[in-house]
């Protein structure tokens, strides 16, 4: 399906983060995470607000410096790499809240992040922006002007975009939220597929129930740390998973 179908062949992708620390200002959001990851697999993120979920994903695209510690891609230290080169390098995240480029159409914003975020040539930038437009069903939406589309139109057109820079490490924040029951299936198919493209995942999302139909490992975070990590239904039965979640599970 497109040269995008090529995006996880190769090596074996890995991504790891070592002893991460991130302040902001005197407030410490993350505290000393240990994280790594493979294109071989399907990680899931979970845990209550202000967790540190989504700083910990802006931190390892290379969207915001850690305060210490280090982040190594495929063997490769990239700690001081902004995200644009971390993309070229396979490594790409989306966001809460999308963002797409207003005043051209869903196809351009799309063809943008193949040409400029995953630096590909005109004519391979061109095909992957077609396959990912297919593989999040946006084809038949695919020339109308990014800024007309509804919430879960764009988070569509953010998930697209990501996949138009072919990555082998893909980031993803909370893209189920406001999705009705039959889209969340829809996403579940659609993650799946990109996990059978050889694309390593990583998931945050507060729409527990689908997540657990993608994630190979769970992680839970409290206060800026990781407190269970491992096999999906053991960590949702952690005594201290149960008492996290008493005060939400969102970022």
């Amino acid at each position: 399906m497109g040269v995008a179908t090529q995006a996880g062949a190769g090596p074996e992708a890995r991504l790891t983060g070592t002893d991460i620390h991130k302040s902001f200002g005197s407030l410490p959001v993350l505290n000393g995470i240990d994280f790594s990851l493979t294109s071989k697999e399907a990680v899931g993120i979970i845990g209550p607000n202000g967790a540190g979920k989504s700083t910990l994903l802006s931190v390892l695209s290379g969207a915001t410096p850690p305060t210490s510690g280090t982040i190594h891609l495929n063997g490769t230290d990239v700690s001081a790499l902004p995200a644009r080169n971390r993309a070229v390098k396979g490594l790409v995240r989306t966001h809460q809240i999308p963002k797409p480029f207003s005043g051209i159409t869903i196809f351009e914003n799309v063809l943008v992040a193949a040409t400029h975020a995953g630096a590909r040539r005109k004519s391979e930038a061109y095909d992957l922006a077609l396959d990912a437009l297919e593989v999040c069903g946006m084809m038949d939406v695919a020339n109308r002007p990014a800024e007309s589309i509804g919430l879960l139109d764009r988070k569509r057109l953010e998930l697209a975009r990501a996949l138009a820079t072919a990555p082998r490490l893909l980031l993803l924040d909370e893209i189920g939220g406001g999705l009705t029951d039959a889209e969340a299936s829809e996403l579940v198919d659609t993650i799946r597929s990109l996990r059978a493209r050889g694309i390593g995942i990583v998931w945050i999302e507060h729409i527990v129930h689908i997540l657990l139909q993608v994630a190979e490992r769970l992680v839970c975070m409290d206060a800026g740390r990781i407190i269970a990590e491992g096999d999906p239904q053991a960590v949702m039965s952690d005594g201290q998973v149960v008492s996290a979640y008493l005060g939400g599970i969102s970022e």
